[in-house]
Protein backbone atom coordinates (compact mmCIF):
# COMPACT_ATOMS: atom_id res chain seq x y z
CA UNK A 1 0.00 0.00 0.00
CA UNK A 2 2.81 2.39 0.88
CA UNK A 3 4.45 1.76 -2.51
CA UNK A 4 1.24 2.67 -4.30
CA UNK A 5 0.97 5.95 -2.43
CA UNK A 6 4.59 6.74 -3.24
CA UNK A 7 3.91 6.05 -6.94
CA UNK A 8 0.86 8.29 -6.84
CA UNK A 9 2.79 11.13 -5.22
CA UNK A 10 5.64 10.66 -7.69
CA UNK A 11 3.30 10.93 -10.68
CA UNK A 12 1.56 13.96 -9.22
CA UNK A 13 4.63 16.04 -8.41
CA UNK A 14 6.41 15.19 -11.66
CA UNK A 15 3.36 16.13 -13.76
CA UNK A 16 2.74 19.30 -11.75
CA UNK A 17 6.39 20.32 -12.00
CA UNK A 18 6.50 19.85 -15.79
CA UNK A 19 3.14 21.59 -16.27
CA UNK A 20 4.30 24.63 -14.25
CA UNK A 21 7.74 24.76 -15.85
CA UNK A 22 6.47 24.58 -19.44
CA UNK A 23 3.81 27.19 -18.69
CA UNK A 24 6.39 29.63 -17.33
CA UNK A 25 8.83 28.99 -20.17
CA UNK A 26 6.13 29.51 -22.79
CA UNK A 27 5.09 32.81 -21.21
CA UNK A 28 8.72 33.93 -21.11
CA UNK A 29 9.31 33.02 -24.77
CA UNK A 30 6.58 35.39 -25.94
CA UNK A 31 2.93 35.22 -26.97
CA UNK A 32 3.66 35.73 -30.66
CA UNK A 33 5.15 32.23 -30.75
CA UNK A 34 1.62 30.87 -30.39
CA UNK A 35 0.73 31.95 -33.91
CA UNK A 36 4.10 32.50 -35.62
CA UNK A 37 6.44 29.56 -35.17
CA UNK A 38 9.75 29.43 -37.00
CA UNK A 39 11.82 26.30 -37.69
CA UNK A 40 13.98 27.16 -34.70
CA UNK A 41 10.92 27.50 -32.45
CA UNK A 42 9.61 24.15 -33.69
CA UNK A 43 12.89 22.43 -32.79
CA UNK A 44 12.96 24.06 -29.36
CA UNK A 45 9.38 23.07 -28.52
CA UNK A 46 9.92 19.53 -29.82
CA UNK A 47 13.00 19.06 -27.63
CA UNK A 48 11.24 20.58 -24.63
CA UNK A 49 8.27 18.27 -25.07
CA UNK A 50 10.52 15.24 -25.47
CA UNK A 51 12.51 16.07 -22.33
CA UNK A 52 9.32 16.78 -20.36
CA UNK A 53 7.84 13.44 -21.39
CA UNK A 54 11.00 11.57 -20.43
CA UNK A 55 11.05 13.28 -17.03
CA UNK A 56 7.61 11.83 -16.25
CA UNK A 57 8.08 8.40 -17.83
CA UNK A 58 11.64 7.83 -16.63
CA UNK A 59 10.61 6.72 -13.15
CA UNK A 60 6.86 6.16 -13.47
CA UNK A 61 5.99 2.79 -14.97
CA UNK A 62 2.95 0.71 -15.78
CA UNK A 63 -0.66 1.92 -15.35
CA UNK A 64 0.44 4.73 -13.03
CA UNK A 65 1.63 6.58 -16.12
CA UNK A 66 -2.00 7.00 -17.25
CA UNK A 67 -2.58 9.29 -14.27
CA UNK A 68 -0.38 11.98 -15.82
CA UNK A 69 -2.79 13.09 -18.59
CA UNK A 70 -5.67 12.91 -16.07
CA UNK A 71 -3.80 15.27 -13.74
CA UNK A 72 -3.05 17.62 -16.65
CA UNK A 73 -6.71 17.66 -17.71
CA UNK A 74 -7.86 18.28 -14.13
CA UNK A 75 -5.36 21.12 -13.73
CA UNK A 76 -6.54 22.72 -16.98
CA UNK A 77 -10.21 22.55 -15.93
CA UNK A 78 -9.36 23.99 -12.50
CA UNK A 79 -7.40 26.88 -14.04
CA UNK A 80 -10.27 27.66 -16.43
CA UNK A 81 -12.76 27.79 -13.53
CA UNK A 82 -10.50 30.04 -11.49
CA UNK A 83 -9.97 32.30 -14.52
CA UNK A 84 -13.73 32.69 -14.98
CA UNK A 85 -14.10 34.04 -11.46
CA UNK A 86 -10.90 36.05 -11.07
CA UNK A 87 -9.67 38.81 -13.35
CA UNK A 88 -6.20 38.63 -11.78
CA UNK A 89 -5.98 34.90 -12.50
CA UNK A 90 -7.18 35.49 -16.06
CA UNK A 91 -4.41 38.02 -16.60
CA UNK A 92 -1.86 35.60 -15.15
CA UNK A 93 -2.86 32.51 -17.11
CA UNK A 94 -4.12 34.05 -20.35
CA UNK A 95 -2.32 37.37 -20.54
CA UNK A 96 -3.61 40.66 -21.94
CA UNK A 97 -3.64 42.32 -25.36
CA UNK A 98 -0.74 44.70 -25.90
CA UNK A 99 -0.85 47.77 -28.16
CA UNK A 100 1.91 47.72 -30.78
CA UNK A 101 0.55 50.56 -32.96
CA UNK A 102 -1.27 53.51 -31.42
CA UNK A 103 -2.61 56.47 -33.39
CA UNK A 104 -0.52 55.29 -36.33
CA UNK A 105 2.71 55.24 -34.30
CA UNK A 106 4.79 52.17 -33.49
CA UNK A 107 5.06 51.42 -29.78
CA UNK A 108 8.71 50.35 -29.69
CA UNK A 109 8.80 49.92 -25.91
CA UNK A 110 5.88 47.46 -25.96
CA UNK A 111 7.42 45.59 -28.87
CA UNK A 112 10.75 45.24 -27.07
CA UNK A 113 8.96 43.98 -23.96
CA UNK A 114 7.25 41.32 -26.05
CA UNK A 115 10.41 40.59 -28.08
CA UNK A 116 8.24 41.29 -31.10
CA UNK A 117 10.18 42.59 -34.08
CA UNK A 118 9.21 44.54 -37.20
CA UNK A 119 9.44 41.49 -39.46
CA UNK A 120 6.82 39.68 -37.39
CA UNK A 121 4.59 42.74 -37.34
CA UNK A 122 4.83 43.25 -41.10
CA UNK A 123 4.12 39.57 -41.73
CA UNK A 124 0.97 39.64 -39.61
CA UNK A 125 -0.15 42.88 -41.25
CA UNK A 126 0.23 41.28 -44.69
CA UNK A 127 -1.88 38.36 -43.48
CA UNK A 128 -4.60 40.96 -42.81
CA UNK A 129 -4.22 42.31 -46.35
CA UNK A 130 -2.29 45.39 -45.22
CA UNK A 131 0.93 46.07 -47.13
CA UNK A 132 1.35 49.69 -46.04
CA UNK A 133 1.77 50.37 -42.33
CA UNK A 134 0.47 53.91 -42.75
CA UNK A 135 -3.05 52.47 -43.18
CA UNK A 136 -3.16 51.31 -39.53
CA UNK A 137 -4.53 53.42 -36.68
CA UNK A 138 -4.36 50.78 -33.92
CA UNK A 139 -2.87 47.27 -33.73
CA UNK A 140 -3.03 45.00 -30.71
CA UNK A 141 -1.22 41.73 -30.18
CA UNK A 142 -3.81 39.46 -28.57
CA UNK A 143 -3.06 36.86 -25.83
CA UNK A 144 -3.32 34.10 -28.45
CA UNK A 145 -0.60 35.71 -30.58
CA UNK A 146 -2.98 37.07 -33.25
CA UNK A 147 -2.87 40.66 -34.40
CA UNK A 148 -6.06 42.75 -34.29
CA UNK A 149 -6.17 45.77 -36.59
CA UNK A 150 -8.17 49.00 -36.73
CA UNK A 151 -7.53 50.86 -39.97
CA UNK A 152 -7.52 54.62 -40.22
CA UNK A 153 -10.97 56.03 -40.94
CA UNK A 154 -10.03 57.09 -44.48
CA UNK A 155 -8.91 53.50 -45.22
CA UNK A 156 -12.13 51.84 -44.06
CA UNK A 157 -14.59 50.59 -46.72
CA UNK A 158 -17.76 52.59 -47.22
CA UNK A 159 -20.88 50.97 -45.75
CA UNK A 160 -24.56 51.45 -46.55
CA UNK A 161 -24.86 53.17 -43.16
CA UNK A 162 -22.24 55.72 -44.23
CA UNK A 163 -24.26 56.38 -47.39
CA UNK A 164 -27.49 56.71 -45.40
CA UNK A 165 -29.21 53.95 -47.40
CA UNK A 166 -31.61 51.44 -45.80
CA UNK A 167 -30.83 47.74 -46.05
CA UNK A 168 -32.96 44.62 -45.83
CA UNK A 169 -32.50 42.15 -42.99
CA UNK A 170 -29.99 39.40 -43.78
CA UNK A 171 -29.83 36.53 -41.34
CA UNK A 172 -28.32 33.07 -41.36
CA UNK A 173 -29.38 30.58 -44.00
CA UNK A 174 -31.17 27.47 -42.72
CA UNK A 175 -29.97 24.14 -44.11
CA UNK A 176 -32.83 22.11 -45.53
CA UNK A 177 -31.08 19.36 -47.52
CA UNK A 178 -27.59 17.91 -47.03
CA UNK A 179 -26.23 15.06 -49.14
CA UNK A 180 -29.73 14.32 -50.43
CA UNK A 181 -31.28 14.00 -46.95
CA UNK A 182 -33.98 16.41 -45.77
CA UNK A 183 -33.33 17.97 -42.35
CA UNK A 184 -36.91 17.64 -41.15
CA UNK A 185 -36.38 19.49 -37.88
CA UNK A 186 -35.13 22.58 -39.73
CA UNK A 187 -38.03 22.34 -42.14
CA UNK A 188 -40.55 22.27 -39.28
CA UNK A 189 -38.81 25.13 -37.45
CA UNK A 190 -39.32 27.29 -40.53
CA UNK A 191 -43.03 26.30 -40.60
CA UNK A 192 -42.57 24.71 -44.02
CA UNK A 193 -43.93 21.46 -45.45
CA UNK A 194 -42.63 18.79 -47.78
CA UNK A 195 -45.15 20.00 -50.33
CA UNK A 196 -43.57 23.45 -50.33
CA UNK A 197 -40.09 21.93 -50.58
CA UNK A 198 -40.93 19.71 -53.55
CA UNK A 199 -42.62 22.67 -55.26
CA UNK A 200 -39.47 24.78 -54.86
CA UNK A 201 -37.27 21.95 -56.08
CA UNK A 202 -39.37 21.56 -59.22
CA UNK A 203 -38.78 25.24 -59.96
CA UNK A 204 -35.08 24.35 -60.07
CA UNK A 205 -35.74 21.41 -62.37
CA UNK A 206 -35.25 18.80 -59.63
CA UNK A 207 -37.46 15.71 -59.75
CA UNK A 208 -35.87 13.58 -57.00
CA UNK A 209 -34.26 14.41 -53.66
CA UNK A 210 -31.26 12.27 -54.54
CA UNK A 211 -30.36 14.85 -57.20
CA UNK A 212 -29.81 17.53 -54.53
CA UNK A 213 -26.42 17.83 -52.87
CA UNK A 214 -27.27 20.87 -50.75
CA UNK A 215 -30.23 23.21 -50.26
CA UNK A 216 -30.67 26.10 -47.83
CA UNK A 217 -33.45 28.58 -47.08
CA UNK A 218 -32.17 32.16 -47.36
CA UNK A 219 -33.34 34.97 -45.08
CA UNK A 220 -35.38 36.46 -47.95
CA UNK A 221 -37.41 33.23 -48.25
CA UNK A 222 -35.76 31.89 -51.39
CA UNK A 223 -34.29 28.39 -51.61
CA UNK A 224 -30.69 27.94 -52.73
CA UNK A 225 -30.20 24.58 -54.43
CA UNK A 226 -26.99 22.85 -55.51
CA UNK A 227 -27.45 19.77 -57.70
CA UNK A 228 -25.15 16.75 -57.73
CA UNK A 229 -22.78 16.33 -60.69
CA UNK A 230 -23.78 19.67 -62.17
CA UNK A 231 -21.66 20.86 -65.07
CA UNK A 232 -20.04 24.23 -64.51
CA UNK A 233 -19.13 26.13 -67.64
CA UNK A 234 -15.55 27.32 -67.99
CA UNK A 235 -14.31 25.10 -65.17
CA UNK A 236 -10.69 25.85 -64.25
CA UNK A 237 -8.42 22.95 -63.45
CA UNK A 238 -6.32 23.73 -60.37
CA UNK A 239 -4.12 20.66 -60.14
CA UNK A 240 -1.72 19.44 -62.80
CA UNK A 241 -2.70 16.23 -64.52
CA UNK A 242 -0.13 13.64 -65.65
CA UNK A 243 0.47 13.55 -69.37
Amino acid sequence: METKWLQLIDVFWRTAAIYSLLFMLTRLMGKQLLSQMTYFDFVIYTVMGKMAGEFVTDEVKGPWLLLSPIILAAATVAIEKVSLKSLAARKLFEGEPVVVIQNGKLMEKNMRRLRYNLNELEMQLREKGIFNMTEVEFALLEPNGKLSILKKSQQLPVTMHDLGKPTAYKGLATEIIKDGDVLEQNLRQCNLTFGWLFGELKKHGVEELSQVFYAALQSDGTLYVDIRRDEAGGLHEVEDKPT
